[in-house]
């Protein structure tokens, strides 16, 4: 995330409590619903479709949050240092959905993960499956498509 998320949200909650009329909630209030309405981000504004990412690494954590759920795996680079990737997912009703279960994620599982790298460079990437050690494969992404915001084709690491 870039540093500058946290003055957009203070920016766009001053501007949002001066369009409303007043509200008994107050200040706060208005300042909670836009920063749940602005924490939520396009995939374009985050990451790269020209960057797709295919990395090996073993599971350091899942973090099963709304609105979106976390993958952190460690991958060793071609130099021998270890980085830590974190891949933003779907939601977590979704993933659930889609097949997903805590249990099947244990830390030090050997995961294949395919999305897109981040804008800014980070190691952080949107998700768009994960394989198993098995060949069994999940989905953590949004569907694919223009009106859906994200890429129309699945990533092919290049």
């Amino acid at each position: 995330m870039t540093s500058i998320r946290p003055l957009r949200l203070a920016a766009a909650a001053a501007l949002v409590a001066a369009a409303l009329p007043s509200s008994p909630c107050g200040f706060g209030a208005t300042s909670l619903f836009c920063a749940t309405l602005l924490a939520h981000h396009s995939f374009a504004a985050e990451f790269d479709e020209d960057k797709p990412v295919k990395l090996t690494g073993k599971l350091t954590s899942m973090r099963w949050s709304n609105p979106h759920g976390w993958i952190y795996i460690d991958v060793t680079g071609t130099d021998g240092k270890v980085v830590n990737w974190a891949f933003e997912t779907s939601a977590v009703n979704s993933l659930y959905r889609a097949g997903w279960r805590k249990e099947d994620l244990p830390a030090g599982t050997v995961l294949v993960v395919d999305g897109w790298q981040a804008r800014n460079g980070t190691p952080t990437a949107n998700a768009y499956s994960i394989t198993f050690p098995d060949g069994k494969r999940l989905f953590a992404g949004s569907p694919a498509g223009p009106a859906a915001g994200t890429p129309s084709t699945a990533p092919a690491a290049k």
